[in-house]
């Protein structure tokens, strides 16, 4: 078992003195001081996810829209049957206490860690999914679930989705990650045979490819290009916590120490 946890507060204390010194750190990352903020801003973002009101009123927003587009859409004459296409961690299921642990110990993503928090099987919802997916499915509409977990999680992820009661939470409506991190092939298997009326997801290779790991300022033109989407058939939700958008920032060099992540975001920030 371990060890009672400093309280997250402090953590996040730490981490604005962090911000307001503008300082990297090179020593070897042992301490809450030395920590840079790629470490411990998840933990903040975390924070925000859990308690504000402001981020549940965020995801009823969009589910509540989801819901007006889906009785709009369900209307009108199609030849095959209808579907919905999702991504599941922070679309369908919470995961911030995976980030909150990580933050503690200093440490960034692994698969390994990942896979331990997720055979837990302790994941909350996002406010207004489940009534959502449950709405939809009352309406006639296939739920398929496209998630980048590893398929070594497909038990832990169906148990996560079948114990809040998720509609279509079985083995040939959930896609795990194979060779590629892509989803475009794995939406057009679904397309195959279905109408697809919404994409909903937290990151924007949720929705197309013409997003996937692309440079930063490519990544926000093509959100310029394709604005008339969001909203109508691309219902965005928000994480601060982690996605393609940091990545961005460094340019998807993910190997790259935690220090220097931090050096090339710092200086990528507006600021006076």
């Amino acid at each position: 078992m371990l060890r009672q946890s400093k309280p997250i507060y402090l953590y996040i204390y730490i981490f604005l003195i962090s911000l307001t010194s503008c300082k990297v750190q090179q020593s070897t990352v042992s301490t809450a001081q030395d920590a840079p903020m790629v470490l411990k801003g998840p933990a903040w973002a975390a924070a925000w996810q859990q308690k504000a009101g402001e981020y549940k009123a965020l995801c009823h927003q969009a589910y509540n829209l989801a819901h007006m587009r889906l009785d709009d859409l369900i209307q009108q004459p199609f030849d095959k049957p209808l579907a919905i296409v999702t991504d599941i961690d922070e679309t369908v299921l919470d995961n911030s206490p995976y980030q909150v642990h990580q933050a503690i110990h200093n440490a960034e993503y692994s698969d390994p860690s990942w896979v331990e928090w997720t055979a837990r099987v302790d994941c909350d919802t996002v406010p207004g999914a489940l009534s959502f997916f449950q709405y939809a499915k009352s309406k006639g509409v296939a739920v398929f679930y496209i998630t980048n977990r590893l398929e070594e999680e497909r038990g832990a992820t169906l148990k996560d989705l079948q114990r809040w009661g998720f509609p279509d939470a079985t083995d040939d409506h959930l896609t795990m990650k194979t060779t590629t991190s892509s989803k475009k092939l794995r939406r057009e298997k679904v397309s195959n045979n279905y109408e697809i009326l919404l994409l909903l997801g937290d990151n924007l290779s949720d929705f197309s490819a013409v997003f996937d790991k692309k440079p930063l300022e490519e990544r926000n033109d093509k959100v310029r290009e394709n604005a008339s989407k969001f909203g109508n058939r691309f219902i965005v939700f928000p994480n601060a916590m982690y996605g393609d958008w940091d990545g961005a920032i460094y340019k998807h060099q993910y190997s790259l120490p935690p220090q220097e992540k931090e050096s090339i975001i710092m200086q990528a920030l507006k600021k006076y």
